[in-house]
């Protein structure tokens, strides 16, 4: 099977919106990628940021699969680092190289975008995730901690 892999751009509202429905279904979580999806402009606004990368897989006109990323402007040197925050593919798609391929998209944009590096986080407990980073990076043990607003 052959699939698509697109950047998507500021007319990609409605993919974008497919997208958060994807990581609603893969990661279970409705409510945060469901419950409140922004307006089309606040979604404009976004994909025109050079600092905001969303990247789809597409199985014709569908939206099987995708990563959401960050750029990140370093202070230390000129130079930028790229987090990818979300990325997932439907189940029925899995282990057919979607998220690798998604990665290596990532990895000819990062270096136009003169990222030194690209990372992510995994929970300790998603396996297939775990061992897909591996193939691809090196794993460091790092904690991650989540630090609110004060009030």
């Amino acid at each position: 099977m052959s699939y698509l892999y697109k950047q998507l751009i500021s007319s990609d509202t409605e993919l974008l919106k497919k997208l958060l429905g994807v990581f609603a279904e893969v990661f279970a979580e409705p409510e945060t990628y469901q419950g409140a999806v922004p307006r089309d402009a606040y979604l404009q606004e976004l994909l025109k940021r050079p600092h905001f990368i969303a990247l789809v897989a597409l199985d014709g006109e569908a939206v099987i699969g995708g990563l959401a990323a960050y750029v990140l402007e370093k202070f230390e040197q000129e130079r930028n680092e790229i987090y990818i925050y979300d990325l997932a593919v439907l189940a029925p798609h899995r282990r057919k190289g979607i998220a690798t391929a998604l990665i290596h998209t990532l990895q000819v944009m990062a270096k136009e975008k003169k990222a030194y590096v690209i990372f992510v986080q995994a929970d300790p407990g998603d396996t297939p995730a775990i061992r897909l980073y591996e193939s691809l990076g090196t794993k460091e043990d790092v904690y991650h901690f989540d630090i609110l607003p004060t009030t």
